[in-house]
C-alpha cells in the first residue's frame, strides 16, 4: 500500500456522482423495472472510465470507480448474496434506525423528514437460508470495468469496496441461524469470496463498515461495555473473513452514519478506536472533519499509531455543502502528521460524497480543495522550514 513518502497522498472514501442517465438505469436494475442490460453494461464501463479521469483531473492520487454498479448497501448486499428473501414491511417491524438515539431526543425532527428518513416503508429483507455468495458475476464487471478505465491512465493506486459483514447483517434479519455470532460469521464467510476477489486483481480491498459506529445508535440500549462486546464480535468476524488476505492490501473505513441530522448521541471516537485498530488492515480511514467529530485528533495524542500503519483521516465531509477552504485542509492534516507522522497520513473524505452534497460539482470542488489542502500541506510537513515530523 502506498504511503505519503515524500507527499501528503490523496484519496476519498467511495461513491462519487454518478450521470444521471446512469443513476436512472442502476435505479430501474435495482427495483427490477424494465431496462436494456446491453445499454446498462455498455453506459456502465463508460462512465467509470469517465470518473476515473475525472478523479485524476481533480487531484486523487488513490481513485476507485466511483461504485457505481452499487445502487446502496442493502440492494448491493441482497446481490451478492443468496438465503434472503423481500418481504412487504408490516406495522409492528422496526427500521434500522442509524439516528436512533438521536431520535429519542428530537422526535419532531426525525418526523418533519418524512418517511422515506424513517424507514417506514422500505421493503424488509430476511435470512431464511444458508447464505451463499452469488456476486462472482457483479464483482467480475466490477473488476473489468475498473481495469478497462485504469488502462491508459497513471495513478498512485486504485481500490475498490465491499461491505463488512457487520453492516450488512443490520439491514437483513436473520430468521435462520441459531444466533447472532452463527449469522455474522457466516456473512463474513459468504463475503469473503469477494473480498479475495479484489485483492486477486490487484487492487487494493477497502472494507466499508459504517455500522461499526452508528450502531450504537441503532442498538440504543445498550451501555457502552455492552456495545463495545457487540462490535468486537463483528469485527473479529470480518477478521476471519481477511484471515489469508495480507493487511498492506487492506484498508478500512468507518464513519458514524452519513444520515444528515445532529449526531448528538454519536459513539465518541476514543470508545472504540482500539476496536478500530484491531481490523485486519494496513490503514484506517476514519471520519473526522464534521462538527461531531473534528475534535477527535486529539484521541491521537495519547492512541499511539500502530508501528506500519496509516490514518486516513476525513478532511473534506459530506455534513455540509460548504466547500472547505484548502487553508483548513492543510491545518487538519499538519495537526495529524505531527502526531503520527507525515508518512503515515493520507487526506481523505468523512464519506462518500457522491449521493450526500447538494450537487455534483459541489463533490468536485471538495475533492478540489482537498488536492490543494494537502499540497499546501505538503510544503509546510517538506519545506525547508518545516518541522522534524
Amino acid at each position: 500500500m502506498k504511503r505519503s513518502a515524500e507527499r501528503i497522498l490523496v484519496t476519498h472514501a467511495g461513491s462519487l456522482p454518478q450521470p444521471v442517465d446512469l443513476r436512472e438505469m442502476v435505479i430501474a436494475k435495482s427495483s427490477g423495472q424494465p431496462y436494456d442490460r446491453d445499454a446498462f453494461a455498455r453506459r456502465l464501463r463508460s462512465a467509470v472510465a469517465e470518473v476515473v479521469r475525472k478523479q485524476i483531473d481533480s487531484g486523487i492520487d488513490i481513485i476507485n470507480d466511483g461504485e457505481f454498479g452499487k445502487p446502496s448497501f442493502l440492494s448491493y448486499a441482497r446481490d451478492r448474496l443468496s438465503g434472503f428473501e423481500e418481504r412487504p414491511p408490516r406495522p409492528e417491524d422496526r427500521p434500522a434506525m442509524i439516528f436512533g438515539r438521536d431520535l429519542a431526543d428530537f422526535p419532531e425532527y426525525f418526523e418533519k423528514l418524512g418517511d422515506a428518513i424513517r424507514g417506514r416503508h422500505a421493503k424488509k429483507f430476511f435470512c431464511v437460508a444458508p447464505l451463499k455468495y452469488v456476486g462472482h458475476a457483479a464483482v467480475k464487471t466490477d473488476i473489468e470495468n475498473f481495469k478497462a478505465a485504469l488502462r491508459d491512465v497513471k495513478v498512485e493506486e486504485a481500490f475498490l469496496p465491499a461491505i463488512a459483514p457487520g453492516t450488512i447483517e443490520h439491514w437483513m434479519t436473520n430468521e435462520y441461524y441459531p444466533n447472532d455470532e452463527a449469522y455474522v460469521y457466516a456473512i463474513a464467510e459468504a463475503m469473503r469470496e469477494e473480498y479475495t476477489a479484489i485483492v486477486d486483481a490487484g487492487f487494493i480491498l477497502q472494507i466499508d463498515d459504517p455500522d461499526l459506529a452508528d450502531g450504537w445508535q441503532i442498538n440504543s440500549q445498550m451501555s457502552v461495555p455492552e456495545y463495545r462486546k457487540f462490535a468486537e464480535l463483528r469485527i473479529d468476524a470480518l477478521n476471519h473473513a481477511l484471515r489469508d488476505i495480507p493487511q498492506e492490501r487492506v484498508r478500512f473505513h468507518m464513519c458514524w452514519g452519513s444520515y444528515h441530522g445532529p449526531h448528538k448521541h454519536d459513539i465518541p471516537l476514543r470508545d472504540i478506536v482500539d476496536l478500530i485498530l484491531k481490523v485486519r488492515a494496513e490503514a484506517y480511514s476514519i471520519e473526522a472533519s464534521n462538527p461531531c467529530h473534528d475534535h477527535e485528533w486529539r484521541v491521537w495524542e495519547d492512541i499511539n499509531l500502530p508501528e506500519g500503519k496509516v490514518l486516513v483521516p476525513g478532511v473534506v465531509g459530506h455534513a455540509s455543502d460548504f466547500i472547505e477552504h484548502p487553508e483548513l485542509v492543510a491545518e487538519r492534516l499538519v495537526k495529524y502528521a505531527r502526531l503520527v507522522g507525515r508518512e503515515n497520513v493520507i487526506a481523505g473524505t468523512d464519506c462518500g460524497l457522491g449521493p450526500r452534497v447538494g450537487h455534483p460539482k459541489i463533490a468536485w470542488a471538495k475533492f478540489e480543495a482537498m488536492a490543494e489542502g494537502a499540497s499546501l500541506a505538503t510544503k509546510r510537513l517538506w519545506g525547508p522550514r518545516s518541522l522534524s515530523i
